[in-house]
């Protein structure tokens, strides 16, 4: 799949250290280059539900996915570190 910049997307995955769920809505800001040749990377901007900045994550493109017509979005506290 071909992302764009500024694309609304979905984790894929947990992100516990950012208190982060696989199905929390972010925006794609930037692609990244893997410091040793591995797998491309993005960085994402995550906002709470009132439209602030809350974090900036970087990520492995295969964390994230392209929001689909037949989801439904929701709400949820943040999550608290074990």
């Amino acid at each position: 799949m071909t992302f764009k910049l500024y694309q609304e997307v979905t984790l894929t995955r947990d992100l516990p250290e950012h208190q982060l769920k696989a199905g929390d809505i972010t925006t794609l800001i930037d692609f990244v280059p893997h410091p040793e040749g591995g797998k491309e990377g993005c960085i994402l901007e995550v906002f709470n539900a009132i439209g602030e900045s809350i974090a900036v994550v970087v990520v492995p493109l295969s964390a994230i996915e392209a929001l689909r017509a037949d989801e439904i979005l929701t709400v949820r506290s943040m999550a608290q570190p074990s």
